[in-house]
């Protein structure tokens, strides 16, 4: 046993290496085409797509623009403990509210990823979404915004950049302050999807314990804070399954973070996400995702919590617990990729933004939540979903970059 991990240990390590080796000649060869025949490329490294792929980007960005990348970085010690687990015993501390405070936001390797991405194109200055952005912006006054920012403090703070940049009329990537701010707000999301017939699983708002009273949900159930994202506040405790655990975790919720907890019935099915990229007749849903639940070590509730996210789910880890592409029949997909299609469409989303989904007890999918600004880390050991994708349909992280921002710069008309 001890040898079979040691040797599995070494594969994944080799294999790296070998993947590591393979891209960089590629970039080499794609970035001096000259060198060599485009067609023996094509023959030894399976890069025709890629290469078009390449052109087209090299074609559409005929001019370089002034870019800015808006973001937020975690601190610089943000640390995840062995186990952020709640205390049933003791829901006076506010301990996990504050560990996962920055969860959302982003390291600075994926910062400089994106913004090397961006230069092979066009000029990128960096601009922090904090309270000093809008005097930069209006400073500056960028061609268009690459916007990762997630915000800080309040319900609406993923839509505090766009907000600004609208005042500025400055050109941004991604969906408006609107589509953000309710994308952000569970339960109006749902009303939204529930209004126009777009599947989503049966819930109700809890604003306090009593609230448990009055709902017509079966059995297990998931309960999560109403306005936060990356797995913020979804811990194993989250799937409950009697009253008990029911008005323990919308006490935890409403206490440690200040706002109305999210009861949803749960969905037995599978679980999948899906990248969607693009806006109208170039929109497209990237290859689904599975979340293989049945891969998780025994006795873990079936959910990707924050620390499955966060500390089950590492780079130096072996979580291998999802399928991309999805093992799924071509009727499921096409169901999948429509009700995706639905709900893009109706939240007004642009550009890019991840879907979650659910399959019910009769294997129907139904919308789970909805990200419209994506987890993109670029280090392909690590399982950021929309970057995980895009690979599987042939699309590396500098491309997929200069995709959306090419989506974002076509609907402006900007070149």
């Amino acid at each position: 046993m001890v040898e079979c991990k040691k040797l599995k240990v070494f594969l994944k390590k080799f294999l790296k290496s070998v993947k590591w080796i393979n891209e960089h000649i590629k970039i080499f060869f794609l970035s001096n085409p000259k060198l060599v025949d485009k067609h023996f490329i094509n023959i030894i490294f399976g890069t025709e797509k890629i290469y078009k792929e390449k052109n087209i980007l090299s074609s559409f960005f005929n001019k370089k623009l002034n870019v800015a990348l808006a973001y937020n970085v975690k601190p610089e010690s943000d640390s995840f403990p062995a186990s952020v687990s709640p205390n049933p015993n003791n829901q006076s501390q506010n301990l996990n509210s504050q560990i996962d405070e920055f969860a959302e936001w982003d390291t600075w390797e994926t910062i400089n990823a994106v913004k090397d991405a961006i230069s092979l194109y066009n000029n990128v200055t960096l601009i922090e979404a904090d309270e000093d952005a809008y005097n930069k912006f209006r400073e500056i006054k960028p061609d268009i915004v690459f916007n990762i920012a997630e915000g800080a403090f309040g319900v609406s703070r993923e839509a505090q950049i766009p907000a600004i940049l609208d005042m500025l009329q400055i050109p941004y990537t991604g969906s408006d302050a609107l589509t953000l701010a309710i994308c952000l707000d569970k339960a109006r999301t749902k009303e939204i999807l529930s209004y126009y017939k777009v599947p989503t699983a049966k819930f109700f708002v809890a604003d306090k314990i009593e609230d448990a009273e009055n709902h017509n949900l079966n059995f297990p159930m998931i309960v999560k804070p109403i306005s936060e994202g990356s797995g913020k506040g979804i811990y194993a405790s989250s799937f409950v399954n009697n009253k008990s655990e029911l008005e323990r975790e919308i006490k935890r919720i409403t206490s440690e973070y200040n706002q109305p907890a999210l009861v949803e019935e749960f969905l037995s099915g599978r679980e999948f996400t899906v990248a969607m990229l693009g806006n109208n007749g170039d929109l497209k849903a990237l290859p689904a995702i599975e979340m293989r639940y049945d891969k998780y070590p025994a006795g873990t509730a079936p959910l990707y919590s924050y620390e499955a996210k966060w500390i089950l789910d590492t780079k130096e880890n072996d979580f291998d617990v999802f399928d991309c592409p999805a093992n799924i029949t071509k009727e499921l997909e096409a169901k999948i990729n429509k009700v995706c299609t639905d709900t893009y469409r109706v939240l007004k989303c642009r550009d890019w933004s991840r879907i979650d989904l659910r399959l019910d007890k009769n294997g129907e999918p139904n919308i789970i939540e909805i990200n419209p600004l994506p987890g993109i880390i670029p280090d392909p050991n690590e399982n950021s979903s929309f970057p995980k994708a895009a690979r599987a349909a042939g699309i590396e992280y500098n491309d997929m970059i200069n995709t959306v921002l090419a989506s974002a710069v076509k609907r402006y008309n900007l070149l």
